[in-house]
């Protein structure tokens, strides 16, 4: 049956998140030139009609603005970027258009836009649409919104600082909130924009699998290991050509898993460049859509944060067959073989299958070759200390435009603009979560906060210098309620509609009060924390303890009325218009019985 698909066994449930705008099969950088965008929707066209929408959610990313670009790339380039047209650079050419061309040619030959990086109708529009939906896949893998995110639109790994780079500015989005993050190249390649710009720096370990010898870019030699702070924080893998599957996952993993087990990064970049795939127009490499796909299959395994990029890929029917089984891999789903019925299907001809066979082509890597690179990476790797990079953040993370936007009504917001994020959760009732009632609030609808009232928070507060969790204060009885006070479990229930005053305060929290029906009408006190946010900085990668000895604020919360912070009005279960939870307090009267 075409267009079957089948959960993969033992496999993780993972939330995946996929980005992909229409208008990017739009722009096209001219006849001659191997690139083809449209390579984009075909995949997009596969992903749909096997039916892996319902298996992840789909966005179509907010391009990336001209400020959220200068984050790494000079502001000469991005205004470049956005000013040069077609028409321009044939003025240019010719000697006409006075002054407004005047300096063009000079600053095409700066920012590298030859022969093979052309000016095209819509570049502008085209470089933000990419860098956008990496940047917004990398805030949404920060903000623990999804475990994988998918831009196919992404992975131009060539980019440099004066060079269009949607990699980078996704990697800067994750170093916001991640201490150290993986990034690895499969291209056929070399990734030598993104090796540059985290060439001195220990927060980000790159690791390409290339081509390598009289190939384009030239670079990723097995001696490239970083320089200063980034000494052997850069990996390169050079491989000779027609290189199978069988081999290239025997240098792939053992070295892959020696970086997990030395680096321990917090989320992982994975640019999945399909001209390594056999019979590319431009690769001289040979893996099957299989062995292609089993580096994103593996890399998955870890269970890290993971960013699934595109990149290269000129053989654009075999691109379109890989990036979408890979997509059904991160989404948990194995595509059936049979290519279903979709606008594109005569590309995918005459067999009309979902597979990317091996040929016949001389494999040049010797198992002496792969194991002498190997040998020498695995040293390299020692030498990185064995216990991760020592750069952390250690200041607020600043806010940005991919930041939410609270202030903001939601009715008033503008619909071509990016959705405020935190509005959006409250829509979605998580697997974890419940209600009490289906009335809850007004106009029946859901308390979101019903879900804390169950039971108190546990206290966070941490002895200074150790793991375990800080004393409370003097004032607070330790020992427990005496078997002998407490009712039995059919004692009647005293029903008190007094108000109950809130204590808050900050440091570890009161253990709960009896709930014996001969203490049932005193007032209680609730020790919990007081809501105000603690100082931005951080003492060895942690943040400051809130002792007993910090400042403390009392506050009366009428009955029924939320303190704003998510906490219930009262410890002992009082619910909204100063009701009791009788059959909370049935519970605690068992267990003191008990």
């Amino acid at each position: 049956m075409a267009g079957i698909m089948t959960p993969i066994a033992g496999e993780n449930k993972s939330r995946t998140c996929y980005f992909y705008d229409s208008d990017i099969g739009n722009y096209h950088y001219g006849p001659s030139h191997p690139m083809k965008p449209h390579r984009i929707r075909m995949t997009h066209s596969l992903v749909m009609n096997y039916g892996l929408y319902k298996k992840m959610e789909i966005f179509r990313a907010k391009p990336a603005t001209r400020k959220e670009m200068a984050q790494f790339h000079t502001d000469e380039y991005v205004d470049f970027l956005s000013r040069v047209t077609p028409d321009l650079v044939e003025q240019a050419a010719e000697g006409t258009g006075g002054p407004k061309v005047a300096g063009l040619a000079r600053e095409m030959s700066r920012f590298n836009t030859a022969d093979d990086c052309p000016i095209f109708d819509g570049l502008f529009e085209y470089c933000s649409i990419s860098a956008g939906g990496s940047m917004e896949g990398a805030a949404r893998l920060s903000r623990d919104k999804c475990d994988i995110a998918i831009n196919w639109a992404g992975g131009l790994h060539h980019a440099k600082k004066a060079e269009a780079s949607d990699i980078v500015l996704g990697i800067l989005e994750l170093l916001r909130y991640h201490p150290r993050v993986l990034y690895v190249d499969i291209d056929v390649h070399h990734g030598d924009g993104v090796e540059e710009a985290f060439y001195t720096t220990d927060r980000v370990m790159t690791a390409s699998f290339h081509k390598y010898g009289e190939f384009f870019p030239g670079t990723g030699d097995l001696k490239d290991i970083g320089y200063g702070k980034g000494r052997n924080y850069s990996v390169n893998v050079p491989l000779r050509d027609g290189i199978n599957d069988e081999n290239y996952r025997n240098v792939f993993e053992p070295v892959i898993s020696q970086i997990m087990e030395w680096y321990r990064p917090s989320a992982v970049v994975l640019q999945c460049g399909g001209d390594s795939l056999s019979g590319d127009r431009l690769g001289p490499l040979n893996l099957s859509m299989r062995g292609h796909a089993n580096c994103v299959q593996f890399i998955k395994s870890f269970g890290l944060p993971l960013l699934l990029l595109g990149g290269g890929g000129y053989t654009i029917r075999n691109v379109a067959r890989t990036w979408a089984f890979e997509t059904g891999l991160a989404a948990g789903m194995e595509l059936g073989a049979n290519i279903p019925m979709n606008e594109y299907y005569e590309y995918f001809g005459p067999n009309y299958r979902l597979d990317v066979p091996q040929n016949n082509t001389e494999d040049l890597n010797t198992p002496e070759y792969l194991e002498k690179i190997k040998t020498q990476v695995f040293e390299n790797l020692r030498h990185t200390g064995g216990g991760g990079a020592p750069s952390v953040q250690m200041q607020a993370i600043p806010r940005t435009a991919l930041d939410d936007d609270d202030d903001v009504d939601e009715d008033e917001r503008d619909p071509n603009v990016r959705s405020n994020q935190a509005e959006s959760d409250r829509r979605i009732q998580r697997d974890d979560e419940f209600s009490d009632s289906e009335d809850e609030g007004e106009g029946g609808r859901r308390d979101r906060q019903s879900h804390r009232r169950a039971s108190p928070r546990p206290s966070r507060s941490r002895s200074p210098g150790t793991g375990t969790p800080a004393a409370p204060p003097a004032s607070v009885p330790l020992e427990a309620t005496p078997a002998s006070a407490a009712a039995p479990v059919d004692a009647p229930v005293t029903t008190d509609t007094t108000p109950l005053p809130t204590n808050l305060a900050c440091g570890a929290e009161e253990p709960l009060p009896s709930l014996a029906p001969s203490a049932a009408t005193a007032p209680v006190s609730k020790s919990t924390t007081d809501g105000a946010k603690p100082d931005a900085s951080v003492t060895n990668g942690e943040l400051p303890v809130q002792g007993t000895s910090a400042a403390r604020m009392t506050t009366t919360a009428e009955p029924g009325e939320d303190d704003g912070r998510g906490a219930a009005a009262a410890v002992t279960g009082a619910g909204a218009a100063g009701g009791e939870d009788v059959e909370m307090k049935e519970a605690g009267a068992a267990n003191g019985a008990a």
